[in-house]
């Protein structure tokens, strides 16, 4: 009977956080801002998905160009920015699909993981215009106890999170939650080691909610 209390547990607590979902990735959105000027003048976002952050961006920047290899939500995203919004969204290929511009602010949020992490993170600083800032918010594979500690902490607030924020409603989950997943596969140890050959100087750090942050500025 013990064996199988912490498998209902768990399958209770997912049932409980699909019926209060909550965004993530959205919860960073104002950390993400606080690492970027006040103002710039063009920022890309890669899988930008239903353009949530991009339209942040556009407060800030004279344009902001999204890009998601997910057409159907591109298309979402378009429904949901205003015509007046200086945002473009293309579906393209993250590491090929990029304008041949460069950028002074490019973010990454919740996809980095989907792709070759070394050739993204090169084909990043290389759009990367001289003294941007490149900001990422990663997933890893937890490997180590302090992944666990992080994640045992971060279940329980997770589930409060969404009932809170869902005024303990069952809730439809937002369109910035449709887009495709997958699950990491790659330690934080790694990240970092690989990272930092790549972006010499960048900053990272393990956050809540299964999430690391990473800055870097172009010198």
């Amino acid at each position: 009977m013990t064996t199988l209390l912490p498998h209902r547990l768990l399958r209770a607590l997912d049932q409980f956080n699909g019926a209060h979902p909550w965004d993530h990735n959205a919860h960073y959105h104002p950390w993400i801002l606080r690492q970027l000027p006040r103002r710039f003048d063009s920022a890309l976002d890669v899988g930008s998905g239903s353009g949530d952050l991009a339209r942040l961006l556009a407060t800030r920047a004279t344009k902001v160009h999204g890009i998601d290899t997910d057409s159907k939500i591109i298309a979402r995203a378009q429904e949901l920015t205003p015509p007046a919004t200086p945002v473009t969204f293309t579906t393209a290929d993250a590491l090929t699909g990029i304008p041949a511009d460069t950028y002074d602010v490019i973010t990454c949020v919740a996809v980095i993981h989907h792709l070759p992490f070394t050739r993204a993170l090169t084909t990043f600083r290389q759009h990367l215009a001289p003294g941007g800032t490149l900001v990422i918010l990663g997933l890893s594979l937890a490997t180590t106890p302090v992944d666990y500690l992080l994640g045992a902490a971060a279940g329980p607030l997770n589930a409060a999170t969404g009932w809170l924020k869902n005024k303990g409603r069952p809730a439809p989950r937002p369109a910035s939650m449709t887009a495709l997943t997958r699950p990491a596969d790659m330690g934080f140890p790694d990240v970092i080691r690989n990272a930092r050959a790549v972006l010499p100087g960048a900053r990272l750090r393990r956050r809540l909610f299964w999430r690391y942050t990473l800055v870097w500025h172009q010198r």
